[in-house]
């Protein structure tokens, strides 16, 4: 790669105190130690094998415009038929736009490093991938943790669903949403940037993961773990037991209806919410699961598509399909 070079002298500069160097895979052994202040960081990937290069790139662009296109056409809807402003369906489109950040911090790069054939990555286009793919990640978390509260006030308090869900309200939980999210974001943001020292530059997957880029310090990170988890825990644990606890007080109700008609169209709210809450965590868990077992970085990157990328195409599709009101609009749209 042009322009890598060892410069041992920068070193020496009390104002830069920086090193340039080649990755590790082009270092000799002995070479590839303790590493101060990269600069460019080395995607793994999914694949080496340059015949599979062209087809990833052909799926990997025909999902993302999938996508693209799935989630741009729910917020058209919502923002354009008058009988889609409802707090539902405000939640809905921002949740759109979540995904709609979340799969682009990461798909692009890799469709441009497919096409290039250069998977470097450098050290702050890496901080400002880690950092956007927390925020839009985190965001679509929270979304989901309000939506399932708004099924839950539309559920068993169906009386008082319009004082409760006010537009003040939803603006305010959109925005308490947007704004836990920057924290977590910013949290891991400053948890890589304590890391001065880097013993490899070869990040084992196709996006900059924080806990992968934590696994390569040269220093000690276990206050930098204990600081992550802990904000794992709060970011992602509270929603989590947010949304058991609305679905908890949901059932119940359901199941005080008599007549099984209504139990049924109850239920029919929120089965898109509930199938996409099941889909998020499940692909999330599976992604956990599958890294802490397996042992093979490309199996981990594999996972870690059906999270950052299936999840997001498909959301639309759910929402789409088992929604009335959206479906109305679609076809409406397509004749004129």
């Amino acid at each position: 790669f042009p322009g890598l070079f060892l410069f041992p002298e920068v070193a020496q500069c009390p104002f830069t105190h920086f090193l340039f160097f080649k990755p590790s895979f082009l270092l000799p052994k002995h070479k590839a130690g303790n590493l101060t202040r990269v600069s460019e960081f080395f995607l793994l990937g999914l694949s080496d094998d340059a015949e599979l290069q062209p087809l990833l790139c052909i799926l990997f662009l025909s999902m993302y415009l999938v996508t693209m296109l799935g989630n741009l056409l729910i917020i058209l809807a919502v923002t354009s038929d008058s009988r889609l402003h409802t707090p539902m369906y405000f939640f809905l489109s921002n949740l759109s736009l979540a995904d709609t950040g979340f799969i682009s911090s990461t798909v692009p790069n890799m469709i441009v490093n497919i096409q290039t054939h250069r998977r470097v990555i450098s050290y702050v286009g890496c901080l400002t991938q880690m950092s956007t793919f927390t925020l839009f990640g985190c965001l679509d978390d929270t979304l989901l943790l309000v939506m399932a509260y708004d099924r839950f006030v539309a559920i068993c308090q169906p009386l008082h669903y319009a004082v409760i869900m006010n537009p003040c309200l939803c603006c305010s939980l959109v925005l308490v949403s947007s704004f836990v999210s920057l924290l977590e974001s910013q949290v891991h943001s400053w948890i890589v940037l304590q890391v001065t020292c880097f013993k490899d530059v070869e990040i084992s997957n196709f996006f900059c993961d924080p806990s992968l880029l934590l696994k390569l310090a040269c220093s000690d990170t276990f206050t930098s773990n204990i600081v992550m988890y802990f904000a794992g825990t709060i970011f992602g644990f509270l929603p989590v037991s947010g949304i058991f606890f609305s679905y908890y007080k949901i059932f119940s109700s359901i199941l005080r209806v008599p007549s099984l008609g209504g139990r049924y169209k109850a239920f029919s709210t929120c089965g898109s919410h509930l199938t996409v809450v099941c889909l998020f965590y499940g692909t999330g868990l599976g992604v956990y699961l599958s890294s802490a077992i397996s042992q093979s970085p490309r199996k981990d990157a594999v996972a870690s598509v059906v999270y950052t990328v299936v999840t997001p195409m498909l959301n639309p599709f759910i929402y789409s399909l088992r929604n009335r009101d959206i479906k109305r609009y679609l076809c409406h749209s397509f004749r004129m």
